[in-house]
């Protein structure tokens, strides 16, 4: 059991300083503007390049408000922040450690930055005076412009020379990460310039005055020609995708595809953002679209793209380039010639550059209302009921989705994340908070810290916080859970452990067909076997309670009644249940289209 209750922001309380001490150092400003920018979390794997804003943050300000959360590593951190963010809305900070720090960190920001997830990236350099800098690590840990190994994936990126210019600089990296399209800024802080003595504490900006801007309304005449398009459409079809995650936004949009009779497909890389039961949702939602959705755009007259990610690839799968479409979607500020996160260009008839949550509003107030015919029953798959392998058969991943169904009952689960081999139709998604999506970047070994982030974030929400991660992502990241344990955090991760990079042997299977050669060799070079990672052993030597490995679905069931009674006590968990090789139908066509 959980050893207390005392939770995150009880934990790690400093010793209190000593009244009457008056010195004011320039991180000691620097930490002061994070408060009032209320960032309610820090991130950190520690590092002496910002040992001046660390003492700051534990002597200066109690180590409250923002509270630190120890990481194992870098790219944990960041991580941890992304999920907070996708849990919440609320964006908190990471801090690296020099340039060192920062390459760890790279393919978590880079994550952050494909899923437009904002994230406060502060680092430090030692000291920029070279006469200041200690013999050898000062000069291995300071870059000529650190900045420069990121900057063609976040939106800013600053480095500024004295305590004021950090002050604003803080202050324009929150204005731009939270503009939309959202997206990870880094602050890199001179060692020397945090570790400087004040003559006095300058005072701390009014944060409210660097608000990002709200939400832009729609053209009138572009709104009015949507309107009249989608009214006179007999087959339009609704993409949703990177959405608000309201309950207001989730109602408007359901008003919407109701009040145009409109076929709605959704996937799993952005989350719940439409009730996957509804009978206009089409088919199963996938991380590629399925058949039925693209039958759907084959046979539509009308798109309404509600910044879909990869609207021009989806149009290209269906054949249906030719078909007018509304587009909606602000993501083009952000592209550049570095990344091509941004996906073919899609062809548009009418282009919205809005967020869609206000031009949804706007289509429901310009739409006749009433004149919709009942709805029509898509391909919406009824929630699949799986029967238990047969005695000595492996699990599958149908089998870990029906026992977890049955383990939860009805209580309110998130699914932070969920493995490839995942089939969208094995578990319905009624509200937004049902599921959270996944990392943007396929960044493998994402999984663990944005659970942690996740996880913490949804603490006093009422529901149950879910993990599954595959094998691979989960032990490329597995030290990130140790900051859930520290912290107190309740999660539950199922490692859905196929002991195989499974995604890589399609490929080599692929590639094999195409050559002609012995397809039995795909696992060669993939299979994590011989030794099994013992994943329950390792948890429970980062303080979790490890359970496994579990090879039967009447094990699996005990186990997950036994995890969730702990996460429901305030513990973290890890399941380590044995699954076959396997992808949902879709993602493997999907995987191996062109392989015939």
């Amino acid at each position: 059991m959980p050893r207390d209750d005392i939770g995150a922001e009880g934990m790690d309380r400093p010793v209190p300083i000593e009244p009457g001490s008056n010195r004011i150092w320039g991180s000691d400003a620097i930490a002061e503007v994070l408060r009032a920018m209320e960032i309610p979390f820090i991130a950190l794997n520690p590092g002496a390049s910002y040992r001046g804003l660390h003492d700051s943050l534990v002597n200066r300000l109690g180590n409250a408000a923002p509270h630190m959360l120890l990481c194992l590593h870098e790219e944990h951190a960041v991580a941890l922040a992304h999920g907070y963010y996708k849990a919440s809305g609320t964006p908190i900070a990471a801090a690296l450690h020099s340039n060192v720090g920062l390459m760890h960190g790279s393919m978590a920001i880079f994550n952050a930055w494909c899923d437009r997830v904002p994230v406060l990236v502060i680092g430090a350099t030692g000291p920029v005076d070279a006469a200041r800098r200690r013999p050898w690590i000062d000069w291995i840990h300071t870059a000529q412009d650190q900045g420069a190994l990121i900057r063609h994936f976040v939106k800013w990126d600053g480095q500024p020379a004295s305590v004021p210019a950090a002050q604003e600089a803080l202050l324009r990296a929150s204005q731009i990460m939270r503009t939309a399209p959202q997206g990870p800024v880094y602050v890199n802080l001179d060692a020397a310039m945090q570790e400087a003595e004040l003559p006095e504490a300058p005072p701390t900006p009014a944060v409210s005055r660097y608000a990002p801007p709200p939400p832009a309304a729609p053209n009138a005449e572009l709104l009015a020609e949507a309107a009249a398009m989608l009214s006179g459409a007999k087959r339009p079809v609704i993409l949703i995708g990177r959405v608000g995650r309201s309950t207001e936004s989730w109602a408007e949009r359901v008003a919407l595809a109701e009040r145009l009779n409109a076929g709605v497909a959704t996937d799993l890389k952005t989350g719940a953002v439409f009730p996957t039961e509804h009978p206009l949702h089409i088919g199963a939602p996938g991380t590629f679209p399925s058949g039925p959705v693209l039958d759907a755009l084959r046979e539509a007259d009308v798109v309404l793209s509600l910044d879909w990610v990869d609207l021009g690839g989806t149009l290209r799968a269906a054949g249906a380039e030719s078909v007018r479409v509304i587009r909606v979607s602000p993501d083009q500020r952000i592209h550049n010639g570095w990344s091509f996160d941004h996906q073919g260009l899609p062809p548009s008839d009418l282009y919205f550059d809005n967020e869609p949550d206000p031009v949804v509003q706007a289509l429901l107030a310009a739409l006749p209302a009433g004149n919709a015919a009942p709805a029509k029953p898509q391909a919406a798959p009824e929630p699949t009921t799986v029967e238990p392998s047969e005695p000595g058969a492996p699990m599958t991943i149908p089998d870990l989705s029906a026992a977890l169904r049955g383990a939860v009952g009805e209580r309110p689960v998130t699914l932070i994340r969920l493995p490839l081999g995942w089939d969208g139709a094995l578990w319905p998604f009624r509200e937004p908070m049902d599921y959270l999506g996944q990392d943007g970047g396929g960044g493998i070994g994402s999984g663990p810290g944005m659970a942690v982030g996740a996880a913490l974030a949804l603490r006093g929400s009422g529901r149950l916080p879910v993990a599954i991660l595959g094998d691979g992502d989960c032990m490329m990241g597995l030290s990130g859970l140790w900051t859930a344990a520290h912290y107190r955090v309740p999660l539950l991760v199922i490692v859905s452990n196929n002991r195989s990079f499974f995604n890589d042997e399609v490929h080599q299977e692929r590639v094999a067909r195409e050559r002609g050669r012995p397809v039995e060799n795909k696992w060669v070079g993939q299979a994590i076997r011989d030794p099994d990672p013992d994943f329950a052993t390792l948890a429970r030597g980062l303080g979790l309670m490890g359970i496994g490995p579990v090879e039967s679905r009447d094990a699996l069931d005990a186990a997950l009644a036994e995890a969730i009674a702990h996460v429901e006590a305030g513990g973290t968990a890890l399941v380590d249940a044995r699954v076959a090789p396997g992808y949902a139908p879709a993602m493997t066509r999907a995987l191996t289209r062109g392989s015939d």
